[in-house]
């Protein structure tokens, strides 16, 4: 599957969900970011990540849906599905705290991935696209804490 920043940008526009993820970015910052971004394909079942684990690094999700889970001493509880265009791990990318929940593709997927390293390049090298980034990913936060049950799949 191939595919460009553009189809993450359509995703992007076309998420009308109340924590949407929507930077206000122009066709030339949209490549801008692509530069700092990784495309992964995720298989049915794939583990993007992986509860209690060390890692900060945000996902944009341009095709396929990925279910957000909880394991707990009551088995697995469902918080959250996300739909393309959103973001996923915004909760440990600012925190830098261990990841709080599983996120697994319950279809094909395809996500953009940003590492913190990439993220700290980009901070450096376009502060104005690191700012913006860092805006949208906080109104993402800020409507997840708000709306309860969304509150605790903030990952």
């Amino acid at each position: 599957m191939s595919s460009t920043i553009q189809d993450l940008c359509r995703a992007v526009a076309q998420n009308t969900s109340y924590d949407a993820f929507a930077p206000a970015l122009t066709p030339p910052q949209w490549e801008m970011l692509a530069s700092y971004l990784q495309a992964a394909d995720l298989a049915v079942g794939q583990v993007l990540i992986d509860q209690n684990a060390q890692d900060r690094t945000l996902f944009f999700i341009e095709s396929g849906a990925l279910s957000v889970h909880l394991i707990g001493d009551k088995g697995q509880m469902q918080l959250a599905i996300l739909n393309p265009g959103s973001v996923v791990g915004e909760g440990s990318f600012f925190s830098r705290l261990p990841r709080s929940a599983n996120v697994v593709a319950t279809g094909p997927a395809r996500v953009w991935r940003l590492t913190a390293t990439r993220f700290s390049e980009m901070s450096n090298r376009q502060p104005g696209l690191a700012l913006e980034l860092v805006l949208a990913l906080g109104a993402v936060i800020a409507k997840r804490m708000v709306n309860k049950p969304k509150r605790v799949a903030v990952t």
